[in-house]
């Protein structure tokens, strides 16, 4: 058990100082992903934008030439309203005159909705250009300094990184999950040495008798108040060193 207890402590020692790594990048990796979320999201805009702007026109031509047609058709039909014998073939020309010019009309207002969306995707398109720049080159500016971060302490990550592998192969499972779970729970901090009779996590006072029972090194004691793994003088000493 007291080789748990010191894995466990050990463990504990080495995650806080990836923690500190990761504190010293403050928001850095954040922003970073951040900023190439919204340049994909510009990017994805100003595509749209342009197969709008492409589709668009195909249908504006589209529309023009059934326009062309339709008052090619009214100017076949008045023709032939000279040549009708009767009424009634005349008024049923009529009635395909004022079909067709209702129809031009429809079409119309619809290319000039078409036209004014085309219109406004373009200035969309224009004001686009300075911003992804302006991103881009944000990116660039934060990508360059999380990289400095990064290598300043690459070894040290590494050493870390390295040494955490060590120690999970030899925890065991069970003791792994409840301290991944109190971990998670607790803001990083799952096993803390006792301090002047004071849990070194939340600080509230530990038992007498829960400290002789520490010093045993014979079972994992947790803190009555906040659920973390407390652990004796002589673990915090012979733990390895992060």
């Amino acid at each position: 058990m007291e080789n748990r207890l010191r894995l466990l402590y050990s463990l504990q020692q080495v995650d806080s100082g990836l923690d500190d790594l990761r504190e010293m990048k403050g928001d850095l990796p954040h922003l970073v992903e951040e900023l190439k979320e919204e340049i994909k999201a510009k990017e994805d805009a100003r595509k749209n934008s342009e197969i709008f702007i492409k589709e668009s026109v195909v249908k504006r031509d589209s529309l023009d030439v059934e326009i062309l047609a339709l008052k090619q058709n009214i100017e076949k039909y008045k023709s032939q309203q000279f040549q009708v014998k009767t009424n009634r073939q005349y008024d049923a020309l009529s009635r395909e005159i004022d079909t067709a010019q209702e129809k031009i009309i429809k079409l119309e207002k619809e290319m000039e909705i078409l036209e004014g969306k085309v219109e406004m995707a373009k200035q969309d398109l224009v004001a686009m250009g300075p911003e992804l720049e302006s991103l881009n080159k944000d990116l660039r500016d934060k990508e360059a300094e999380l990289e400095l971060v990064n290598k300043e302490h690459e070894e040290e990550d590494l050493r870390l990184n390295h040494e955490r592998e060590k120690l999970v192969v030899r925890l065991d499972k069970g003791d792994l999950r409840t301290y991944e779970r109190i971990r998670q729970a607790k803001d990083g901090k799952a096993v803390v040495p006792v301090r002047r009779n004071a849990c070194g996590g939340c600080y509230k006072r530990v038992p007498p008798q829960t400290v002789l029972e520490l010093r045993k090194n014979s079972r994992v004691i947790t803190c009555e108040y906040c659920g973390r793994v407390l652990v004796s003088d002589e673990i915090v000493n012979s733990a390895t060193p992060a």
